[in-house]
């Protein structure tokens, strides 16, 4: 069995017990970090801080690009399957959407535990074939690295 097989294996395993059985709380170091802005047409409107034990995570999804493909044919593809329309699904935010050059776009959702299944059939039925996909439960660990720089770097 690959290295790989055995990480997503070994990561859908901590996602499926970290949504099911602990709280956020539980599994991040800051667990209510400030929201960022909400993915929308208008600029000017920011989400607000969230509370802890709102029972959302949040959940890094690398789109890698399919390389055997030029853009356009991916982007083909993704139109006829839906992908523009169904993805994210509405009312999950986007925390930050980026092009990472060499391997695709990297989608940070903000996702209620109860709607993580939404998001995955939602890049199942509509992302496969113009990407890979791999999916990471992510936390904020921003503000608690700057800290420790200013408590241990002195």
């Amino acid at each position: 069995m690959s290295i790989s097989l055995i990480c997503r294996g070994m990561l859908r395993t901590v996602l499926t017990s970290a949504v099911l059985a602990l709280p956020v709380a539980a599994w991040c170091a800051d667990p209510a970090p400030a929201a960022a802005a909400a993915f929308e047409s208008s600029p000017s409107t920011a989400a607000a801080p969230v509370p802890a034990g709102d029972d959302t995570f949040l959940l890094t999804i690398f789109l890698r690009h399919d390389e055997s493909k030029p853009l356009p044919k991916i982007n083909d593809e993704l139109r006829a399957q839906g992908f523009f329309k169904a993805f994210p699904p509405p009312g999950i935010e986007v925390v930050s959407w980026y092009v990472m050059m060499g391997i695709g776009q990297v989608v940070t959702l903000r996702v209620p535990a109860s709607r993580l299944r939404e998001v995955n059939r939602a890049i199942e039925n509509t992302a496969w074939g113009g990407y890979r996909t791999e999916f990471y439960p992510t936390y904020d660990y921003k503000a608690v690295a700057q800290q420790m720089r200013e408590t241990n770097g002195k």
